[in-house]
């Protein structure tokens, strides 16, 4: 006679994501140890989902926390990425430790209360913020660990080879903890010493890479090429990603396929950035500005590594956003006219897909994955991402870190 395993948890009647029959999960031990008709579990606690719709956690590859909720403090930055980085620049040389802890603890919250549970925050290292913003980061990645795992990316917003003494903060950065390095060629006197300097560097401390990279419209003078070219000399290939490459945008055809392919063979992968490339690209061109949001899923079904990410919350390069990443990837499908044969895609390139450029271990809904799920408010996954469902609960590791109660009308 077979004995019903104990679990410590059931999260009963949930539909897992993408499909529509009803399930029990078990979770043991912050995993999920069991996956059964409703009914054929038993634990310690239970949770009944009513049928609604389980996602794996949320995974946000590029955010700037130590830059959010600026926008209060310079309403007017000029507009364009050059005014967004002026204004920043002036605005850290007096980031206190506490500031940025204070800010970045805000868009964790935001976050997690939408479902995201691993995120790779970019931290600006320079002699104008110091390594304060690092330490403040560092902090919020200990304090928020019961509900999301924090990968702190450090680099060097305004340049490394033309800012003397960034190079020496980074590797304090480094030796001090910091999880991967970070590079921005394009704001470099010397890009391609830049992207020399960055290689070096991982090496040296065998740390992953992620480029901010190609971020205009014009299909000419692309570093996609020499950051793949470098990725296959280093044999990193797996461990290098490259965040806007909104050139991808404009190329034509041809271009695009042959940039693809030597994504594909380097092993690179590529974030797109939609709310920050939306507003920030395309401003000379006024209301006939073309899209210029690097087309992710078509690079996924090349076989390429891809994700869509937040980047910035209320500051001068995106003076909006709520950290959801489900609402990101929504938007991404409108700009990309992607219907709902397509949604399942999308939602892969906050979940699964990302998961894959930050090397997580053990992620998904199968039998023997971490625990880490999120309940959205809705019972047909079609509808739940068309819908923008709010997450109504978030389980780490098999704990429940969040909850929401679901609107209710107060009729007369």
């Amino acid at each position: 006679m077979s004995i019903t395993p104990l679990f410590d948890v059931i999260l009963s009647h949930a539909r897992l994501w993408p499909e529509t029959i009803l399930r029990d999960i078990g979770i043991y031990d912050g995993r999920i140890a069991g996956l059964a008709p409703p009914g054929s579990l038993t634990a310690r606690d239970s949770h009944d989902l009513g049928g609604r719709v389980v996602v794996p956690g949320l995974v946000d590859t590029h955010v700037h926390l130590d830059k959010a909720c600026l926008i209060c403090r310079c309403l007017d930055a000029g507009g364009g990425l050059k005014g967004a980085i002026a204004a920043v620049s002036q605005l850290k040389r007096e980031f206190t430790v506490e500031d940025v802890y204070q800010r970045g603890a805000r868009v964790l919250e935001m976050a997690i209360a939408k479902g995201t549970m691993h995120m790779r925050t970019h931290v600006e290292v320079d002699q104008r913020a110091g390594l304060r913003s690092f330490e403040a980061i560092r902090q919020l990645k200990r304090d928020y660990a019961f509900a999301l795992d924090l990968s702190i990316c450090v680099f060097p917003q305004e340049g490394l080879t033309n800012d003397p003494g960034t190079e020496a903060l980074l590797e304090q950065a480094l030796a001090d903890g910091a999880d991967l390095l970070g590079g921005c060629p394009y704001t470099d006197s010397d890009p391609s010493a830049q992207m020399e300097r960055l290689f070096a560097m991982a090496k040296a401390h065998d740390v992953d890479l992620d480029f901010h990279l190609d971020f205009d419209l014009s299909p000419d003078g692309s570093h996609l090429e020499e950051i793949c070219r470098r990725t296959i000399r280093q044999g990193y290939g797996g461990r290098v990603a490259v965040g806007h490459a909104t050139k991808l945008a404009a190329m034509d055809t041809a271009g695009f396929e042959r940039n693809a392919a030597l994504l594909r063979d380097a092993g690179v992968a590529v974030t797109a950035l939609p709310s920050t490339d939306l507003y920030l690209n395309g401003r000379d061109q006024g209301f006939r500005a073309v899209r210029g949001v690097a087309p992710v899923h078509l690079l996924a079904e090349r076989g390429i590594t891809a994700s869509i990410a937040t980047n910035n919350v209320l500051n001068p390069f995106t003076p909006f956003g709520d950290a959801s990443l489900l609402r990101m990837a929504n938007l991404y499908a409108n700009i990309m006219h992607l219907g709902p044969t397509d949604f399942w895609m999308c939602m892969d390139l906050v979940t699964r897909l990302p998961a894959r450029l930050m090397r997580l271990s053990n992620y998904g809904l199968d039998i023997g994955a971490s625990a880490d799920l999120v309940v959205l408010d809705a019972t047909d996954p079609i509808e739940a991402f068309g819908g923008l469902a709010e997450p109504l609960a978030g389980f780490k590791r098999g704990i429940k870190t969040f909850e929401r109660t679901a609107a209710r009308l107060i009729r007369p």
